[in-house]
């Protein structure tokens, strides 16, 4: 299963991005969609889900900031991202849930400067 994650880049803080994420739309069983991301020296870590029934959840470093959707053409998952901060600097992956099983994009990387 490939999912292709595209939108990073570079911004100042203060400043927004959009992150796309595609995935194939044969995904057997597929539950969640989600975006994590993973800083310089640091741990992967939730951003933020999307199921199937459009319920999402927010870690708590992003709530009011990002928002996280879905389209109902294919298995495509959206992050806005707003107000972005220095720390925020991450790569962010895209990540669909099927069957108990977690298939990741490559990543892309978004760098905020202060």
């Amino acid at each position: 299963v490939q999912l292709q994650a595209s939108g990073g880049g570079w911004v100042q803080a203060g400043g927004s991005l959009t992150l796309s994420c595609v995935a194939p739309r044969n995904i057997f069983g597929l539950t969640s969609m989600a975006w994590y991301r993973e800083a310089p020296g640091e741990g992967r870590e939730l951003v933020a889900r999307i199921t199937g029934d459009g319920v999402t959840n927010y870690a708590e470093f992003v709530q009011g900031r990002f928002t996280i959707s879905g389209d109902n053409i294919g298995n495509n998952v959206y992050l806005l991202m707003k107000n972005l901060r220095p720390d925020d600097t991450a790569v962010y992956y895209c990540c669909a849930r099927a069957l108990e099983v977690n298939y990741w994009g490559q990543g892309t990387l978004v760098t905020v400067s202060s």
